[in-house]
């Protein structure tokens, strides 16, 4: 096949059928996904070490680019109105989250499912290596975001120390078990559906 050739999610293939409600339950069960992993945070400065990134990345990989970024864009949303225990604790609520040190990471997470979402529909999902490649480009696409819009809150000569290297082998674990799941997945689904 060409590389080109747009793949159905793993979703798709899982639950089969097309419908508004099943895509909203899938959008809005991601956004909550995203934040039941942002209650797994502790703060090293200005910006949490979180699980949020593992579900953003799922987020795009099990539901693709548009809804994926969708759910992220909800996550933002719902968490906007300041509902408690949504973002990671231990931040401003609401609004100051997103316009605080914080949110060029939260932006990335839109774009990273968007990124990783698109890939996955080009078959990047199906073995571990690519899989990988996938997740990590997704990862990067949110330190894109976070970075500048942190050098506001940080000095310059600090950013790196503060925004990126505490979150490397962190984030390497997570990129690590998002990758195995997809591969995985579609191996037991084709020994379910096969």
């Amino acid at each position: 096949m060409k590389e080109s050739t747009v793949h159905p999610t793993f979703v798709d293939v899982a639950i089969p059928g097309a419908g508004i409600l099943r895509d909203v339950g899938l959008v809005v069960g991601f956004a909550c996904l995203t934040a039941a992993f942002a209650q797994i945070s502790f703060w090293i400065g200005p910006v949490p070490v979180t699980g949020q990134t593992f579900a953003v990345l799922l987020a795009g990989a099990l539901l693709g680019a548009r809804r994926g970024a969708l759910s992220q864009l909800s996550y933002l949303a719902i968490g906007a109105t300041g509902i408690p225990y949504w973002f990671a604790l231990g931040g401003p609520p609401g609004m100051a989250r997103l316009l605080g040190p914080t949110g060029g990471y939260l932006l990335g997470f839109v774009a990273a499912a968007f990124v990783v979402g698109w890939l996955v529909e080009r078959g990047w999902d199906r073995r571990v290596p690519r899989a990988a490649a996938a997740m990590f480009v997704g990862n990067g696409v949110i330190y894109i975001f976070g970075l500048p819009w942190l050098a506001y809150f940080v000095p310059v000569e600090t950013l790196l120390q503060v925004g990126l290297y505490p979150f490397i082998v962190g984030d390497l674990v997570k990129i690590a078990a998002a990758a195995s799941v997809l591969p995985s997945g579609w191996m037991l689904l084709h020994r379910f559906k096969g």
